[in-house]
């Protein structure tokens, strides 16, 4: 039988994952405010509030700790919009409701502005994309919707992707200065995703008069 020596309190001990958890969640805020090039593992392990050799037992370099960060942050995204990542691979893409999609995806930003910013310039500046497991959903969902009769012909997925996903995530800096209380910061998502879903039904151009328009008729004679 183990006798504790008085004085001394028991040990706690560790929970990796957890310790993981506080110090990915402290890089996200520390770059939402420095950027990733003035990071490093030291000043995360302080904000996270654990010493630097236990931070340098997860992430060695500032390089591993940035994309561990996005890459935790495209996890939750991913699950947060998507659901289950086995059922969500295998769900037909005309199954998919582009109304409660849009919905998940600015709540997630909503609630995680800091987070979402930096998963978004890390998924911007990235050579390989792909690599990044919401982009690599996300986009393969489109490009099949794409394919599909409920699409109209001739959509750049790759544009449109990037245009939907940097709004979405820019959108809380505005909401962040616009509302006063977390009523309207819900009411701001609402506008948003049915302004995204509206646009994506009816655009903002009526064709016909869009051709109408005498600038576009000067340009074409010149």
């Amino acid at each position: 039988m183990a006798v504790r020596s008085k004085g001394h309190a028991p040990r706690r001990r560790r929970n990796p994952e957890k310790t993981r958890e506080a110090i990915l969640e402290a890089a996200g805020l520390v770059t939402a405010q420095d950027g990733s090039e003035g990071l490093t593992v030291a000043q995360v392990a302080q904000r996270a509030g654990v010493n630097r050799g236990t931070a340098y037992l997860h992430f060695r370099t500032r390089e591993e700790l940035v994309e561990a960060t996005a890459a935790w942050v495209s996890d939750k995204l991913y699950r947060s919009v998507f659901g289950d990542p086995e059922q969500a691979a295998n769900q037909p893409v005309e199954t998919i409701s582009a109304e409660v999609l849009m919905e998940r995806l600015t709540d997630f930003a909503m609630a995680n502005p800091e987070h979402g910013r930096v998963w978004l310039f890390e998924l911007l500046r990235s050579q390989r994309p792909a690599k990044d497991k919401f982009w690599r959903q996300y986009y393969s969902n489109f490009a099949k919707f794409a394919k599909t009769e409920f699409a109209v012909p001739g959509i750049d997925v790759e544009v449109t992707s990037v245009l939907m996903l940097a709004g979405t995530f820019l959108w809380p800096v505005w909401a962040s200065v616009h509302a006063r209380n977390a009523k309207e910061r819900r009411q701001l998502a609402k506008r948003f995703s049915r302004e995204v879903l509206r646009l994506s039904l009816h655009g903002t151009l009526r064709p016909e008069l869009h051709e109408a328009q005498p600038q576009r008729k000067k340009r074409r004679k010149s």
